[in-house]
């Protein structure tokens, strides 16, 4: 028992010590010179955070309105869109690049070391980006050597990709399909792998294979075929339609018909085409086969 009341009693006289010394801070105003330091680091936080603010918001509107002026000046010296688009794209990431620099000094955090931490995960930033860098390289190569232009129709081999050409950008190019649809593709893609640019031309040739049976006259289908063709009003007279036969399959006779005709009209003549040729087929009574098999027994 009286180890008990020793113990309680010490941890009476140790409380009423701590009551005791906080007093005494209180009264010095050691509280107070606390709070007195805490309000101004944050009132100086809050005019940070507003200045930030005021910098980005001002930022954006400056670089948009640089952004505007460069677009106009390159379009009256009649630049190509493609370079007009991948000039856009490289100020807007190099001028929110800026901005957040300049936010990083409003808040006391210096650029050299920014540029520090930037350089120490180079490698690691370079490896993980190494197909952007691609792209954007593979941009570059585009812009310069012109393989396309925006406007250009173009077929990409590797993938069976085409379409018209709407818009050349950092890393990816856009196509527009005949059918409305819109095709990415990586700038490294692009300038890496063949394609076809049907623009480059004002004319291009209509090229269409049909199909008759083993057992149809021939000279009667390619008759057909050159009658179809000569009676083409948008097709370039100069050029004689060219109708051959093309290959023999297992179960039909492949011919082939070539006109030339112009590029804005390419879609509509081929399709009106291939329409005419069955209903001129059909009333010369001749048959589109179908793959079929033969078996005998013995």
């Amino acid at each position: 028992m009286n180890i008990a009341y020793l113990l309680k009693a010490n941890s009476i006289e140790e409380t009423k010590e701590s009551v005791e010394t906080l007093t005494k801070e209180v009264q010095k105003g050691t509280f107070q010179k606390w709070l007195d330091n805490l309000i101004p680091e944050l009132l100086s936080f809050f005019w940070c955070v507003v200045l930030a603010l005021v910098v980005w918001f001002v930022g954006v509107k400056i670089l948009g309105l640089f952004r505007k002026m460069i677009q106009k000046a390159m379009t009256r010296r009649d630049v190509d869109k493609g370079i007009r688009q991948f000039t856009d794209g490289l100020i807007k990431v190099l001028g929110y690049i800026l901005l957040l620099v300049i936010i990083f000094n409003v808040f006391g955090i210096e650029t050299s070391s920014f540029a520090a931490a930037i350089a120490s995960l180079g490698v690691t930033v370079g490896l993980a980006l190494q197909g952007s860098l691609s792209n954007f390289a593979g941009g570059v190569l585009i812009l310069l050597l012109h393989p396309f232009r925006v406007g250009d129709y173009i077929i990409e081999d590797a993938h069976g990709n085409e379409g018209t050409v709407t818009e050349i950008s950092l890393f990816y190019t856009k196509l527009l399909t005949v059918d409305k649809k819109v095709i990415v593709i990586p700038n490294g893609t692009l300038a890496n792998t063949s394609l076809t640019n049907a623009s480059t031309v004002e004319n291009r040739q209509l090229d269409l294979e049909f199909s008759i049976g083993y057992q149809d006259d021939l000279e009667k289908a390619k008759n057909v075929l050159l009658g179809v063709g000569n009676r083409e009003e948008k097709r370039i007279s100069d050029i004689p339609v060219n109708v051959f036969v093309k290959r023999l399959d297992d179960s039909a006779v492949i011919l082939g018909l070539r006109f030339t005709i112009p590029n804005d009209n390419y879609w509509e003549i081929r399709w009106k085409t291939i329409e005419v040729v069955k209903k001129e087929f059909d009333k010369a009574g001749i048959t589109i086969p179908y793959p079929q098999l033969d078996v005998h027994s013995n």
